[in-house]
């Protein structure tokens, strides 16, 4: 679910099969920093099998293509996960 606030601030949850692929997709995603300095921020969390995104940006064009960026950086995650099958305890 993506939920886009009028203060500028934007929400992303996206559900896993398990907490231990929600940290693991964290664990992935979390490295990387927004590359604009000021402007957009981005804070990952995980709640159970949940992983949460918000967003806060000073202009539209600049969140978006965080998102898009985000979300692609996300497919190539999911996809890697696939891939190798579940984590292995």
């Amino acid at each position: 679910m993506f939920l886009m606030a009028a203060s500028g601030v934007s929400e992303l949850s996206v559900p896993f099969p398990s907490s231990s692929l929600a940290r693991i997709a964290l664990g992935s995603l979390a490295p990387d920093p927004e590359p604009r300095k000021g402007g957009i921020s981005k804070e990952l969390s995980v709640t159970e099998d949940t992983l949460h995104v918000r967003w806060r940006a000073d202009e539209a064009r600049i969140l978006r293509v965080s998102v898009s960026s985000f979300l692609e950086h996300l497919s190539l995650v999911v996809e890697t996960m696939d891939l190798f099958g579940p984590p292995v305890a």
